[in-house]
């Protein structure tokens, strides 16, 4: 079993389906009722609170971020977060931007609690640090220890069965998972995820599909 430690610094990026296509928007800063954005890697605009852009709503700023209404539905979007989610022929589908040092980031929840995650395709498992697990109250005292070889040398960890891990419009239930101590990281997405979903790229975008 790996586990990777990452330094991670985000952009916050906004990607969702718009008509047939995904549209890409990222948020390059905030201001009093307006948000500076760049669609599809376009130039910066600036957009206010009330306009639409690429078919998504600004309905409100504050200092952390942006928020948008795509189809009906409100999408927070915080500096460096990465969310949006559409439904794909009947499945359920996550997209998500890279930032500038090409990791993906995913605003995500744990049993109903918002978190995020760093797409670890390296990673057996998802993986959680034991404060992240305090905060999100997981019973991760009662599961089973064990041991993993990192890049950092020889880690113990507990494992525990999240009810539920929601990225997007994909949410899984019964996902395995490692509360790792002495590891103060992000979360990461690993493959009891990961390996449930159909994983693509298109350039700066991946996206996450929903086997069942």
């Amino acid at each position: 079993m790996r586990f990777a430690g990452q330094s991670i610094v985000a952009a916050c990026v906004l990607a969702a389906a718009c008509d047939a296509s995904a549209a890409k928007i990222d948020v390059v800063g905030v201001f009093p009722g307006k948000a500076v954005v760049s669609v599809d890697g376009g130039g910066p605009r600036s957009v206010s609170v009330g306009d639409t852009v690429a078919g998504f709503k600004l309905v409100a700023v504050n200092g952390d971020g942006a928020t948008f209404l795509v189809d009906g539905r409100r999408q927070t979007v915080a500096m460096g977060s990465y969310v949006a989610g559409n439904s794909e022929h009947g499945r359920a589908t996550a997209f998500l931007g890279a930032d500038s040092s090409g990791h993906y980031i995913a605003q995500g929840a744990v049993n109903g609690s918002a978190t995020r995650f760093l797409v670890d395709t390296g990673a057996t498992m998802v993986v959680i640090s034991v404060s992240e697990a305090e905060r999100l109250r997981l019973p991760y005292r009662l599961g089973a220890q064990s041991n993993a070889n990192t890049a950092n040398g020889r880690v113990s960890y507990r494992m525990v069965k999240l009810d539920r891990v929601k990225i997007g419009d994909v949410e899984l239930t019964n996902v395995e998972a490692g509360v790792l101590d002495g590891y103060d990281g992000p979360n990461l997405l690993g493959m009891s995820f990961l390996s449930r979903t159909e994983v693509s790229r298109d350039g700066q975008s991946m996206v996450l599909t929903r086997r069942f």
